[in-house]
């Protein structure tokens, strides 16, 4: 049967509970597979898993639990390997490259923020930035509406306005979050958001980091945060190369 991969932890650390159990229905009973000196908490995996709430909550849940006792590298939702021996064969195969993540991400959690603008504020903003902008908008206002060709020139030169502001706001927002971060790591591009960052913070300092983000909030109006967090350091399994000088390098793939 094949095995469901939860995540990684250092295997001398505290036991999970006897009952706790993760995806699948019934729930399967969840185990932890030794390596050397790492764990794997895993559990048998059910045929046809789907990304269903039950069982995306049931991993996390998992993941809280292996957590709670130190830190755990968590891999992403449906995580499987052919069987047993296949997880501790790259437990023996990857042992230092895990070791060394656990160690950088010990006592750290991940927050991700994704940006919008606000249309409405934010075509206010690029009228104000922008003189010709207003200019051209006034003399196709004085000329009854424009020409086609000058209501098109405007639309054209808005949505180059719009787009530059969203870049400009992308990089702002990472600027002005990354200095209460040890790491930064971009997510994928999507067209519902301007930016789509994950930091790592120090569990400690979670505090000060979403005080950053309200500052950012109270600073630029035009802008929509959504912040999801604490969460498992998904994005930072993997270092990547905006993860800040000093910060420890290596480790495997994964996220929520």
């Amino acid at each position: 049967m094949s095995t469901y991969v939860y995540g990684i932890i250092d295997g001398s650390g505290p036991s999970l509970p006897a009952d706790l159990t993760g995806v699948g229905d019934p729930p399967r009973p969840v185990r932890v597979l030794t390596g050397g000196e790492l764990g794997a908490v895993v559990s048998d995996a059910p045929e046809g898993l789907r990304p269903k709430r039950k069982d995306l909550l049931a991993h996390q849940n998992v993941l809280a639990e292996a957590g709670s006792g130190g830190c755990v590298l968590p891999m992403r939702f449906g995580s499987v390997a052919p069987d047993d021996e296949t997880v501790v064969s790259v437990l023996g195969e990857r042992a230092e490259h895990y070791k060394e993540r656990l160690r950088a991400l010990n006592g750290r959690v991940e927050y991700n923020v994704k940006a919008t603008h606000d249309e409405e504020a934010v075509l206010h903003r690029v009228m104000a930035e922008n003189p010709e902008l207003r200019a051209l908008t006034e003399a196709n206002r004085q000329a009854g509406g424009g020409s086609y060709e000058d209501k098109l020139r405007l639309g054209e030169m808005v949505v180059a306005a719009v787009k530059a502001r969203e870049a400009e706001d992308a990089a702002e927002v990472q600027h002005e979050l990354e200095a209460s971060a040890k790491a930064v790591s971009a997510g994928p591009e999507s067209t519902g958001w301007l930016a789509n960052v994950s930091f790592l913070v120090e569990r400690d300092e979670a505090e000060a980091f979403l005080a950053a983000v309200e500052q950012v909030r109270k600073a630029r109006p035009h802008l929509e945060l959504r912040v999801n967090g604490p969460l498992p350091p998904y994005s930072f399994v993997e270092p990547g190369p905006a993860e800040h000088a000093g910060s420890t390098a290596g480790a495997e793939s994964s996220e929520e």
